[in-house]
């Protein structure tokens, strides 16, 4: 298991470890075998449990960026959840477009299977030095097949970064690095610019940690504008590993 790093990094003090994953896609009571997808997700949980288990200590945070479960219903959802509750760490979650399970933010808190579980919701937690806000997101213009429909998701998810981001500025204080989890990717197909990644400039967020990008799809696992580092963590794209933040 790695040493927690106690470092200055980027000018912030650095306490702990923190790691992103996202998709975990798991389904412990819904017939969705994902080795259909290929046969690099056979057994996917029990890669990242493995390795999981080898990096991550105690004090460590990991930020899950929504896909969680299969499940429709919260109660078959927690199965899955279950699977997450005695693994080290910090859980942090937002919503992916398949959380249909995730309903009322309140019942999903109150019903986490232990105090490791944080679920983000329009709002921010602040964790030791880390203030992490997260939305779910939306595609972004310039997306394949992008629609009147999505122009109206985009817009109420931009408004919704915002009110999670100002819930963030009240928890930050100086010291503190900024970190932003969503389930979509903030950006369109090239990377261009968007409502997303204006506001996160604007509110000096450092990181930008987001999933739902699969297979042959193409996406930066890194990349930096306007001083953000944006950090792709979907389990498949990243080797079915935990990627490191900080």
């Amino acid at each position: 298991m790695e040493s927690l790093d106690k470092t200055k990094e980027n000018g912030y003090n650095i306490l702990m470890n923190i790691y992103a994953i996202s998709d975990l896609h798991l389904s412990n009571t819904a017939d969705k075998p994902m080795d259909i997808f290929g046969g690099n997700w056979e057994g996917h949980f029990e890669k990242i449990k493995s390795d999981w288990l080898e990096k991550v200590a105690p004090d460590d945070i990991v930020l899950i960026s929504g896909d969680i479960s299969w499940a429709m219903k919260l109660s078959d959802a927690l199965v899955d959840l279950q699977t997450l509750a005695d693994l080290p760490g910090k859980k942090v979650f937002i919503r992916g477009n398949h959380d249909y399970w995730w309903n009322g933010i309140t019942k999903l808190r109150d019903s986490a299977p232990n105090e490791s579980f944080y679920f983000l919701q329009t709002d921010a937690i602040k964790l030791d030095n880390f203030v992490i806000a997260g939305s779910r997101g939306w595609t972004c213009p310039g997306s394949a097949d992008y629609t009147e429909q999505d122009e109206k998701l985009y817009r109420r998810e931009a408004e919704r970064f915002r009110l999670a981001l100002n819930d963030a500025e009240k928890l930050r204080e100086e010291g503190d690095a900024l970190i932003v989890m969503t389930h979509f990717p903030p950006f369109g197909m090239k990377q261009e610019s968007t409502l997303f990644t204006a506001l996160f400039e604007e509110r000096k967020v450092d990181k930008a940690v987001f999933g739902h990008i699969h297979g042959a799809a193409y996406c930066p696992l890194k990349s930096e504008r306007g001083g953000v580092e944006y950090i792709l963590a979907s389990c498949d794209k990243v080797g079915f590993k935990l990627v490191k933040i900080y």
